[in-house]
């Protein structure tokens, strides 16, 4: 099969970065986080240099902006609650400030994936009321910083499960595939009204689909349909992103360091033309592969795709730099010298604008 290009005047992707973790580390996908698990990425909490990964980032390769991924229970000191403990707030706000120190866009991201510890939001975990409280305070914090950027959720999976609501007998399948749309939607709209009710008015907010948010199944899956209902409270879209992952490797992981496949088919292809039918744009909020020639190869072409599709695509983010260890699969984290930092192999031949000159900020 052949896959059109959208045949636009060439415009380049408006972004590009990499995710800076650590203040994430200890949580599953199940929602739980083990809060003394988390090793900050900024020296004075932990020696681990994030701002100047960042700094190298930006004034090296071009990139301009960083998603900053944080364990719930971290803000909150292990309370099912959406009240921010001070010292745990500082000490996350300590990276915020350092990302906006460098120029970049900062996403603030809560790396829960719709759950808290094993319950899903809304579902016999904390309330929907409980999530735009804690979405409330964030952004209240930052309503007045136009760099920041609202990552509602890492990731959702499994929310519900359609086929157990089914065989309840409760409802028909057609109905519970409603259930599910809604559910998404809710989520969603809950912390989008909160946000922009706390004065942070302008700011982007990144929307999360089911299934750890695919791009693969991100139209199939209702997801697409689903967070397209959502809207400010003025009733407009603006500044609504849809928030898609994908990595390359056989089963879409993210944690081997082949990578067997480019996306543009399967993924890329069929949400670009959701996108553009629907006036909607997107993020890639996750991507990557190991530091091999396969990726440099295969990450290098969906670049180029999502390049083409600018109109829709508003860039990538690397997974993932931070407090992950050199030799962690898909490390993207830049080593010191003593002078200055190198680059990965995946980073310093395909992700650096500097290389694949297809980002605004280099050219």
């Amino acid at each position: 099969m052949t896959v059109a290009v959208n045949a636009q005047a060439f415009a380049p992707l408006q972004f590009a970065g990499v995710n800076i973790a650590g203040f994430d580390f200890g949580c599953g996908t199940d929602g739980t986080c083990i809060v003394s698990n988390a090793v900050p990425p900024v020296y004075q909490l932990s020696g681990v240099d994030g701002l100047g990964q960042m700094k190298h980032f930006v004034e090296n390769d071009g990139y301009n902006m960083f998603r900053l991924p944080v364990g719930w229970q971290y803000l909150t000191y292990n309370q099912s609650t959406g009240v921010l403990n001070e010292t745990q707030f500082s000490n996350y706000n300590m990276l915020v400030s350092d990302c906006l120190s460098t120029g970049a866009h900062c996403e603030i991201d809560i790396h829960n994936y719709a759950r808290y510890n094993g319950q899903i939001i809304g579902q016999g975990g904390p309330s929907n009321e409980i999530f735009a409280q804690l979405w409330y305070n964030i952004a209240s914090y930052w309503k007045n910083e136009p760099k920041v950027i609202f990552g509602v959720m890492n990731e959702p999976h499994d929310i519900p499960n359609i086929y157990t609501w089914a065989e309840s007998g409760m409802i028909s399948l057609d109905a519970c595939f409603l259930f599910s749309l809604l559910t998404i939607w809710f989520h969603d709209y809950s912390s989008v009204t909160a946000i922009r009710e706390a004065g942070a008015v302008t700011q982007m907010i990144l929307l999360p689909g089911n299934n750890y948010t695919s791009a693969q199944t991100f139209v199939s899956s209702g997801s697409a349909e689903a967070l397209g209902m959502v809207r400010n409270p003025d009733g407009t879209f603006t500044n609504l992103i849809m928030d898609v992952h994908k990595y390359l490797d056989y089963d879409n992981s993210g944690t081997h360091a082949a990578c067997v496949t480019n996306n543009i088919q399967d993924a890329w292809y069929p949400l670009t033309t959701w996108l553009r039918a629907n006036g909607r744009q997107a993020l890639n909020t996750e991507t990557g592969g190991g530091n091999v020639d396969s990726c440099v190869g295969y990450i290098s072409q969906q670049i180029g795709y999502q390049a083409a599709q600018s109109d829709v695509i508003l860039g990538y983010l690397g997974w993932s730099a931070g407090s992950f260890a050199t030799n962690y699969v898909l490390s993207q984290v830049p080593s010191y010298n003593g002078t200055g930092w190198n680059d990965t192999l995946l980073v310093s031949m395909a992700m650096s604008p500097m290389t694949n000159m297809l980002v605004a900020s280099v050219v």
